[in-house]
């Protein structure tokens, strides 16, 4: 492995356990807050990869640009879903 792939492969494996651990921090009030953050995220990833992936010639680049639009745009509708769904349920019931 060379110094730079071993460098990468330790930051992500480093975000991942961070991120993990952050999560599991948060109280169950701001889990709605965090879910609305994560779907904005996601569709800032899409805006950004969507270029790359149709710049990108052949190879691990467009790959990786359209598994990056693919799965941030997966995030974005299931935030969408989730959002419909918890206001939905939020309704009044006199309505």
């Amino acid at each position: 492995m060379t110094g730079g792939l071993l460098i990468s492969l330790y930051l992500f494996t480093l975000a991942g356990f961070l991120g993990l651990d952050v999560i599991r921090k948060v109280p169950p009030t701001l889990h709605g807050t965090l879910a609305t953050c994560t779907g904005a995220v996601a569709a800032i990833v899409v805006a950004v990869a969507l270029p790359a992936a149709g710049t990108s010639g052949k190879g691990a680049t467009a790959i990786l640009s359209m598994s990056a639009v693919a799965i941030a745009t997966a995030g974005v509708v299931g935030g969408l879903l989730r959002a419909k769904r918890s206001l939905g349920e939020r309704r009044d019931p006199r309505r």
